[in-house]
């Protein structure tokens, strides 16, 4: 059985929690392509959540409350999300909010979905210290060969031979604690042993970790693009915090749906660690911009998207070089030509 299943509606998102840690990674900005596969999720979190509401319904209720709430309040103030539990049926619905919410309010705002079940829906206060020591927990540091993801109050942990990549706690999310984005930096590893690619492209950049990881063990410009305006601007800020900016090449729009990443051919290596459904939307334009000896590393999938996306992408005339798996997330490493090769076990 694969892990429970989170939806998003607005295409960002984080871990699913246990209490405050549901924010641990993500005080600016959630990326779906880090999340449980199927995520429902509005809204940006608060920096600093002080209450959330919490409550169980069906699946449908949950999609139709996380529509609703993330539209009825500020994205900024308010974080929205439902998680499929365990038993396949039943979901959780949680809503963090940076203020005192007006319960009365909010109990009749979602009662004409979930009727009387909005009597019971249940408020908490979340507590400051909590949040605190969870956000330091999510930023422990994260080794990928070379590479060194941590928090600023982790600086001493960089040895002589690192490639530090450092992000502040308030721009943490996609720091390399999540299965897909180390099995990305491994795939990056393991590409840099075989050779050194002359252009790189991060589709879906989040807060551009790997085209951070690329550009310190290149020296050279990588380009990074992202549909969400917060995540480029994020990305650009963590660039100018590693002193990255000059190889920085950013672009917001929708996969490669820009000049400098619509280059036909041109990329020796691109990374795009989303989520298997747009993985598969975007197979063509994808493969159009893969170099003819170029390698393409895909991740955001469960094993259970694997077969679908590979297939995919063999239409699109590539195949499975080899494959990762860390915590029940798969990092695919695909090429032109040949038959695909099965992914083990």
């Amino acid at each position: 059985m694969g892990p429970p299943r989170i939806y998003t509606n607005a295409g960002r998102g984080a871990n699913p929690p246990d209490g405050v840690r549901f924010f641990r990674l993500a005080p600016v900005m959630w990326r779906a392509r880090a999340l449980q596969p199927d995520t429902m999720l509005e809204g940006l979190p608060p920096h600093r959540p002080t209450h959330v509401l919490r409550l169980t319904t069906d699946e449908r209720s949950a999609r139709a409350m996380t529509d609703l709430l993330g539209e009825m309040f500020d994205p900024t103030e308010t974080a929205v999300a439902a998680f499929e539990d365990a038993d396949g049926c039943t979901w959780r619905l949680e809503a963090y909010f940076a203020d005192a919410p007006d319960e009365d309010y909010i109990r009749e705002l979602i009662r004409p979905v979930i009727g009387d079940e909005a009597d019971v829906a249940e408020f908490r206060t979340v507590e400051q210290q909590d949040w605190v020591r969870a956000s330091l927990e999510g930023l422990k540091p994260v080794r990928a060969g070379r590479f060194l993801v941590h928090g600023s109050h982790d600086r001493d942990s960089v040895r002589g031979n690192d490639l530090p990549i450092e992000i502040e706690a308030a721009l943490a999310f996609g720091t390399g604690h999540h299965g897909t984005t180390l099995g990305c930096l491994r795939a990056l590893v393991s590409e840099l042993k075989r050779r050194r690619p002359a252009h790189v492209l991060d589709v879906g950049t989040g807060t551009g970790i790997l085209a951070f990881a690329a550009a310190k063990a290149l020296r050279q410009p990588v380009v990074a693009g992202d549909l969400d305006g917060e995540a480029v601007r994020t990305a650009r800020e963590n660039a100018r915090l590693n002193g990255l900016g000059p190889y920085l090449k950013l672009y917001e729009g929708p996969g490669v749906r820009h000049r400098l990443a619509d280059r036909p051919r041109h990329f020796d290596l691109v990374f795009a660690n989303i989520l298997a459904r747009p993985l598969r939307r975007l197979a063509p334009t994808l493969s159009r911009v893969v170099a003819p000896a170029g390698v393409l590393v895909l991740s955001g999938l469960i094993e259970r998207d694997v077969a679908g996306v590979l297939s995919t992408y063999r239409h699109q005339g590539f195949h499975l070089v080899r494959h990762g798996l860390i915590e029940g997330w798969v990092a695919l490493v695909l090429a032109r030509g040949g038959a695909a090769k099965r992914p083990g076990r």
